[in-house]
């Protein structure tokens, strides 16, 4: 008997709503971004972090919305890949399809080596230091994370309960440590409700660089629309998950940025950067509190790896499936129901690159460059999907102040603020980033056009529209798919 068929759809009902909030979570990976950004975010707005932070939330609120209120009519692994060519443009949805593989590719090579550094340096400072060790050692994490996703969403919610639910304990437990110790008179300035306000922002420029660093904290939530053909009650949970999992990610980041503001001197943080989350546990409990602090960063570090392999191989099954990528992608294994092929090759293609960045430099030089990358092709795909939300309802936004508000002035708010992100990254980064992060973009434009001139239905989408969902029961799948549509006969709405 085969091992899989390419007419078997992903595992439904894999995942319960409270396991689609944990992956909200782990994939902004609290513990991860606050230590690889609070230096930068510090150093570019001084005490007004946390209110970058809390602008930031706002509008991409805007786009979890969008996300929510696509997923409730059209319910698909591709997610913004989907809905954004079957409302703006089939080019735009690849290409929002593209940027999710492209910036998930390189953050598990980002992602994967400080996860070895930081292990490496648990045990001895001293071996932290060799590139080529630490290269091993993320790999080695990664082909862990990639075996759990391989052995499909259960096992993965369970490994990602067990990770990421230690390093939220962590994390909540430093969280309640720098409250006692502010309440002491322990820090080196004292808190003012001004750092959630304009005032610290010294020019409309710092208010920019401040939120275009903020962007980055946030990205990953997204990993519930992309499990959503795997999620009971998927046309709710996925939304809803995304929305519990960026108010919990942004008191975190919030407190704790905080925190650093109180408790830690500007030298310090400088001296420190991506370090600065142990110096910040160490003061908080001195002795034991560094090492804490590291291990939550290693532990969300794995958990957001697990998150990105997910949410770039349902992307590829959904490719796969439609045939704009090679139909093999579209593969599931028969026992597992996981798009086995799609694991497979990402897996050969970051061990590669594994490689590959072992004979760049440093960690700190490939680290540098690539997330900076990864913001140009994240914000793309969300201020597209923002738009795809306010264009698929709408002919129902003049039916209450709500479906106004929710439906398109905030979603539309999200995408204008990611539009204008990409747009002053493009500016800010360096050359290598700005030729990573769009290089990157442009491969894509090949599979688009080759595929696009083969005849994938794909390119022939059934539009989506609310009012038509709404009129089926919200279920557009119950429709007559389109003849030769693609997806067909899958157990999706396409």
């Amino acid at each position: 008997m085969s091992s899989s068929t390419s007419g078997r759809g992903l595992q439904p009902n894999a995942l319960s709503p409270f396991d689609t909030v944990v992956m909200a979570v782990a994939g902004s990976a609290p513990a991860y971004s606050l230590a690889a950004t609070s230096a930068v975010l510090v150093s570019a707005v001084g005490l007004a972090g946390p209110a970058a932070l809390l602008y930031c939330a706002i509008p991409m609120l805007g786009i979890v919305l969008a996300f929510g209120r696509l997923g409730r009519i059209d319910v698909n692994a591709g997610a913004a890949y989907s809905w954004v060519g079957r409302t703006l443009h089939p080019f735009l949805g690849f290409l929002s399809g593209w940027a999710l593989v492209a910036a998930a590719t390189i953050f598990m090579v980002a992602g994967s080596l400080p996860a070895g550094q930081l292990t490496l340096g648990l045990f001895d400072p001293a071996l932290a230091q060799n590139t080529a060790l630490a290269t091993a050692t993320g790999a080695g994490w990664f082909l862990l994370m990639l075996g759990v996703v391989l052995g499909g969403a259960r096992l993965s919610a369970r490994a990602q309960l067990l990770v990421s639910g230690a390093e939220l304990v962590i994390l909540a437990g430093f969280g309640a440590g720098a409250l006692i110790r502010i309440g002491d008179g322990g820090g080196v300035v004292a808190f003012d409700w001004g750092w959630l306000g304009f005032g610290h922002f010294d020019s409309v420029s710092d208010f920019a660089a401040g939120t275009l660093i903020a962007a980055f904290y946030y990205w990953g939530w997204d990993v519930t629309s992309n499990l959503s053909e795997e999620t009971r009650d998927s046309r709710r949970t996925a939304g809803l998950a995304a929305l519990i999992g960026v108010g919990l990610v942004f008191a975190l980041f919030a407190a704790f940025t905080v925190a650093v503001n109180v408790l830690l001197t500007s030298g310090e943080i400088r001296a420190h950067q991506s370090n600065v989350l142990a110096v910040l546990g160490e003061r908080i409990w001195p002795g034991a509190g560094g090492r804490l602090m590291v291990l939550a960063v290693v532990l969300s570090t794995i958990a957001t790896l697990e998150t990105t392999l997910i949410q770039v191989t349902r992307s590829l099954f959904a490719m796969g499936r439609d045939r704009t990528m090679p139909g093999a992608l579209g593969t599931v294994h028969r026992r597992w129901n996981t798009p086995w092929v799609a694991i497979t090759v990402v897996g050969a293609v970051a061990l590669v690159l594994f490689v590959a960045a072992n004979a760049l430099g440093s960690v700190a030089d490939i680290m540098a460059d690539a997330l900076a990358a990864i913001g140009l092709q994240t914000t793309l795909y969300y201020g597209l999907a923002g738009l795809a939300a306010v264009v698929a309802y709408r002919r129902t936004l003049t039916e209450s102040i709500s479906s106004f508000l929710l439906g398109g002035a905030w979603p539309l708010l999200g995408s204008v603020f990611m539009f204008c992100v990409f747009g002053a990254s493009l500016t800010r980064l360096s050359d290598a980033a700005v030729a990573i992060g769009l290089g990157s973009l442009l491969v894509g434009v090949v599979p688009m056009l080759w595929y696009w001139r083969q005849g994938s239905a794909y390119y022939r989408p059934a539009r989506l529209d609310a009012t038509r969902a709404d009129a089926d029961g919200g279920h557009p799948g119950s429709r007559t798919p389109t003849p030769g549509y693609a997806g067909a006969g899958l157990p999706t709405d396409f």
